[in-house]
């Protein structure tokens, strides 16, 4: 499981035709020199030319609703194309075709859309995880990740996608930044997870990184728990319990869609000192079929940890 040149732009297509004009009107809005009657010519006016202005306007007010039919048929086309090209990204992340989905998706990185903008954040994000990529590149996915990720949350505050991304993505940042941003981050980390949660409740890996995010500051070693209590007055914190919690909540949710789900669920276990229970979940980690990378060093260190029980 991995963790996106120009975009289908709506065009102008063509300035609308003008309505109809009026003419100006006189001062006082009646004749000056005096008041009569007024004749059904002077009313009127040329009869060429008031059929002439009848038309015009007609012809005026038929382009506008061509114009606007037009205009509609080119939103329409527009969000066809964007749902076009999130089902191909969609596809390929599935298939894992990591770079395949960058370079698509790149395309059209001056998106306004957030839909395609936290899917190109993610497809940065997991073009920097592959193990061919060189460090510096790495460095520069991580920060164009997060770019996306803030440009889709602003587009959309209410995509779940879009704060889990946003909340992922400044935690790759925080590994270049240094302890005291790394800790900084943290609570607007956790502020984004949880929101991502409250938006849908029903998503396994935003629960599964809310478990993630309790499970290292409850293992933060002692020297960066100093520093932490040095820089801020109340440093985040968390137990072994919170974390184990949220790993049973996203598997209940989404029953084995994650092995390195099941890998933690094991370790905060064998944190908890219950071997029973870890070893039942380290077993379920070994034995998930392996489809990535990750998946394969996960089966790896579960064979490690149950032989050393």
């Amino acid at each position: 499981m991995a963790l996106a040149s120009r975009l289908w732009r709506f065009l102008c297509l063509g300035r609308g035709a003008p309505g109809p004009r009026f003419p100006p009107r006189t001062p006082g809005g009646l004749r000056q020199c005096g008041l009569r009657p007024l004749s059904c010519s002077e009313v009127i006016g040329n009869p060429g030319t008031f059929k002439g202005g009848l038309l015009f306007s007609t012809l005026s007010y038929l382009g506008f609703e061509t114009y606007q039919v037009i205009s509609q048929a080119a939103v329409v086309h527009a969000t066809a194309k964007v749902e076009e090209i999130l089902e191909q990204a969609d596809y390929l992340y599935e298939s894992g075709e990591t770079e395949k989905l960058y370079e698509l998706l790149t395309q059209y990185k001056e998106s306004e859309d957030a839909q395609l903008l936290w899917r190109l954040a993610r497809a940065s994000h997991d073009r920097a995880q592959l193990s061919r990529t060189s460090e510096e590149e790495k460095k520069l996915l991580v920060y164009e990740a997060l770019e996306y990720a803030k440009r889709a949350l602003e587009r959309d505050e209410l995509s779940f996608a879009a704060h889990k991304w946003y909340a992922i993505c400044i935690s790759d940042v925080g590994d270049y930044e240094g302890i005291k941003v790394k800790i900084a981050n943290a609570y607007i980390i956790k502020e984004h997870f949880e929101k991502a949660i409250e938006l849908n409740p029903k998503d396994a890996t935003s629960i599964h990184l809310m478990g993630i995010w309790c499970y290292t500051f409850a293992e933060m070693p002692w020297y960066q728990r100093r520093i932490a209590k040095v820089l801020f007055a109340t440093p985040p914190s968390s137990t072994y319990e919170e974390a184990l919690g949220y790993f049973h909540r996203a598997e209940q949710v989404d029953p084995n869609f994650y092995s390195k789900n099941l890998l933690l669920l094991g370790k905060t276990y064998l944190k908890l000192n219950n071997k029973k229970l870890a070893a039942l979940w380290l077993m379920k980690a070994r034995d998930y079929p392996a489809h990535t990378e990750e998946d394969k060093q996960i089966q790896t260190e579960a064979a490690q940890l149950l032989t050393g029980l």
